[in-house]
């Protein structure tokens, strides 16, 4: 009991409340320090908006995000687009317009200098229903068909510039492809290989 009564007394005495507003005085101070610091080494009211880089060489995007002071990184190359020109930036993330931090990296994506090449697959009975549906899904473009006569109605033989293209050769995507098709009203016909 007595030692409840002298903890009531010593919570009430002056030299407590006196070290308790002091901590308390000390706590917010440290508090607002803190805050400060934190405030100025995350620049938390700055904002830089991201610039379009759409189109512009790596030399461009360099220089003008230097000046915004921002980093920028490039990732892989994508599928070629011809509405931009070679080497220039299709893609770019965080986009134009957002809001960012100083020092922040920007990666852009780049336009290939061309189409890629593809791979002419391999046939099984190659029908022109069964053909034509797989070029194009390549990304192929189908030309001429021109009808030999044979005795089936298969196709004889893809041809791309008037020469003949086999399985396994490569050609860029969007390359037009001519396919030699077998007439069966007629008789076989030998076709010249290239």
């Amino acid at each position: 009991m007595e030692f409840i009564k002298g903890l009531f007394k010593f919570i009430y005495s002056k030299t407590f409340l006196i070290q308790l507003v002091l901590a308390i005085a000390m706590l917010t101070i440290i508090c607002f320090i803190a805050l400060q610091w934190l405030e100025s080494s995350t620049n938390h009211d700055q904002r830089i908006v991201v610039p379009s880089l759409s189109k512009k060489t790596l030399d461009d995007v360099a220089v003008l995000l230097e000046e915004k002071e921002l980093r920028f990184e490039v990732q892989d190359s994508a599928n070629f687009n011809p509405e931009y020109p070679k080497y220039s930036v299709i893609d770019q993330n965080p986009a134009a317009g957002n809001m960012v931090k100083e020092n922040r990296k920007i990666y852009v994506t780049l336009n290939p200098s061309g189409y890629r090449k593809v791979e002419i697959p391999k046939f099984e009975q190659p029908t022109r229903r069964q053909v034509e549906p797989k070029l194009v899904a390549l990304g192929f473009k189908i030309g001429a068909v021109t009808k030999v006569p044979h005795m089936s109605s298969l196709v004889l033989e893809l041809r791309h510039k008037g020469k003949r293209v086999r399985p396994g050769d490569k050609l860029m995507k969007t390359s037009t492809i001519d396919l030699v098709v077998g007439d069966e009203s007629g008789g076989k016909v030998n076709l010249s290989s290239d």
